[in-house]
């Protein structure tokens, strides 16, 4: 069941190929270190390839699956929630604007400050592994961390935006753009495409994304099960 492409299956791209390193499973389904991530495929929606996925999953937790298509409950697991994420991919990046604040790397002695931030802002899973995925950025001020932005899912040739998020009281000062735009130029400078996902109806976050360069490419599908 391989896509055309691989962001058409972007969880099973990364844990087969350039993150395989980060995975727990086999060649019936896969999963992230659980201290990255909650993301987990299986190889199709064969009932061996669906048993293996629900193993996966642990006993206290959630697993989440992104397809091209809605994918189907594996036996003996509980759906937590469905979505619909609309994936955008850049080609290029915006220049840097005039006058943005100091952007610095983030890294393990930053760790708790992002886990906070990433608790607050919601920007998606995050686990006590998360912030080492790949470069991670953030803006100061007066010693505090106030918006970060950082990559994700790797797949060839191309990088995940991934991780944005700023305080509710620093947001509206253009900070979470700032920080995007860095991320995508430093992938850029790698010769990778940038992409990113974002709930399709989040109106506001998909007209900044596209504000930076990112179009939709196609839409995809979330599942989240538990046991």
């Amino acid at each position: 069941m391989s896509g055309a492409h691989p962001l058409d299956r972007p969880v099973w791209s990364m844990l087969t190929g350039r993150q395989a390193h980060l995975a727990e499973g086999d060649a019936r389904a896969v999963r992230i270190d659980r201290g990255y991530g909650v993301f987990g495929a299986a190889a199709d929606t064969d009932a061996e390839a669906q048993a293996a996925l629900a193993a996966l999953v642990p006993d206290t937790g959630e697993i989440w699956i992104v397809e091209p298509e809605p994918w189907p409950l594996p036996p003996g697991t509980r759906e937590v929630k469905r979505a619909v994420l609309a994936q955008m991919v850049a080609e290029g990046a915006p220049p840097p604007r005039a006058g943005e604040p100091a952007i610095v790397p983030l890294g393990d002695d930053d760790a708790p400050e992002m886990a906070a931030l990433a608790d607050h802002a919601k920007p998606g899973p995050w686990g006590t592994k998360t912030h080492r995925y790949g470069p991670f950025f953030g803006i100061r001020e007066h010693g505090s961390l106030l918006a970060m932005a950082g990559q994700r899912i790797l797949v060839p040739g191309m990088a995940e935006v991934s991780g944005v998020a700023t305080w509710e009281d620093c947001r509206g000062r253009g900070l979470a753009r700032t920080l995007i735009g860095h991320v995508m130029r430093q992938m850029v400078a790698r010769g990778e495409t940038p992409f990113l996902h974002s709930y399709a109806d989040n109106a506001g976050a998909i007209a900044l994304y596209e504000s930076l360069g990112f179009r939709i490419r196609r839409e995809v599908h979330v599942l989240a099960i538990a046991k």
